[in-house]
């Protein structure tokens, strides 16, 4: 049975468009659009959808306020696209704290590579949004997780000192790595994490996390250093690759097309860090649809690294830590709130 999805923008051009890519799909079914909330909650009246397409910037009522209204009276997984300014991303990281799984910048209409990208990764996204049976539940535990403090860390531990960790995400990626990052203390090895999301969002979601951590946290730029207590976000329209010259530990930011259907990439991460890091790597999979990054986690077990996937149970969507535990990727297989110090542990000196 095709999933039912229901588009409120108020485009004329971006509901075709959106409507074209979604029903190119034969999983997927388009069964209303609106150019603003209250015409989709008469559509919903009459036919409730499995997913929601949502702009933010709408006349009459904004995205934000239909997204609350949505989550307090009846959840359904919504999708957030929108044009996403720097100075508009802000709001999106609001939609995600109100319960959004997902976000996806409006293609640029003139350039045929992103159209033919923002198809792929449209289609992507509403099919993992689909696949979330309890919305309500991610509601309440993402507004948990949103009030959480780091864990203060009274005695720093002392850690192997040319160790990294890379971690992949998607889907319900952005409470996982709040999680996982309340969880470690200031000095712990470097960090470079590939989350699946659009250019823009990567630096204010950074920017956020950096706000909330005892950790130095900001968007990876080419040459970046890879140093203890401190977080890389790959940028949401790049590859980020890691590497090392000597004691120097550094990333790659690069351009390209899409890999494992995606830019940023977590197997061109991983496959980088098995690699360059072989056993002095630690590797985290977490929540999200389709197999990026089960190859590269394979690659990085087989150069000796301890690889981390996140268990079904803790998942929003258990895809890519499936598939990477069906690869023979993955060292354990263990809840959410354990990675953080399965990380820590595999760090420590012995």
């Amino acid at each position: 049975m095709k999933k039912k999805v229901l588009i409120v923008d108020d485009s004329a051009i971006i509901r075709h468009i959106l409507s074209k890519c979604i029903n190119d799909d034969p999983h997927l079914e388009v069964i209303g659009t609106a150019p603003n909330p209250y015409e989709a909650t008469e559509i919903m009246k009459r036919i409730v959808p499995d997913v929601i397409v949502l702009d933010i910037e709408m006349p009459r009522m904004d995205g934000i306020t239909f997204l609350k209204i949505i989550m307090e009276q009846n959840p359904i997984p919504i999708v957030i696209c929108s044009s996403l300014t720097t100075e508009g991303s802000a709001y999106v990281i609001d939609a995600m704290r109100y319960g959004a799984l997902e976000v996806v910048r409006k293609p640029n209409i003139s350039d045929d590579r992103a159209m033919m990208e923002f198809k792929i990764q449209i289609v992507d996204i509403v099919k993992a949004a689909a696949q979330v049976k309890n919305v309500s539940k991610y509601v309440r535990d993402t507004s948990k997780k949103i009030t959480d403090r780091p864990i203060r860390q009274l005695n720093k531990p002392i850690f192997v000192k040319d160790k990294i960790i890379v971690v992949g995400a998607s889907t319900g990626g952005t409470e996982a790595i709040r999680v996982f990052l309340a969880g470690l203390p200031s000095n712990c090895p470097g960090i470079v994490i590939v989350q699946h999301m659009p250019e823009n969002f990567t630096k204010s979601f950074a920017d956020h996390l950096n706000k909330a951590y005892d950790l130095n946290i900001s968007e990876a730029k080419d040459n970046d250093l890879i140093e203890p207590g401190k977080v890389l976000i790959a940028p949401g329209h790049s590859h980020v690759l890691v590497n090392r010259n000597g004691a120097l530990h550094y990333v790659e930011v690069k351009s390209g097309p899409l890999v494992s259907r995606h830019r940023p990439s977590v197997d061109v991460l991983f496959k980088s860090a098995a690699r360059n890091f072989k056993d002095k790597a630690v590797g985290v999979i977490m929540t999200g649809m389709g197999e990026d990054g089960a190859k590269g986690m394979l690659e990085m077990k087989q150069a000796g690294a301890k690889t981390i996937a996140q268990n079904e149970d803790s998942c929003v969507v258990y895809g890519m830590p499936k598939e990477a535990v069906l690869l023979g990727g993955v060292s354990v297989t263990i809840p959410l709130m354990d990675i953080a110090g399965e990380v820590i542990k595999s760090c420590l000196i012995a």
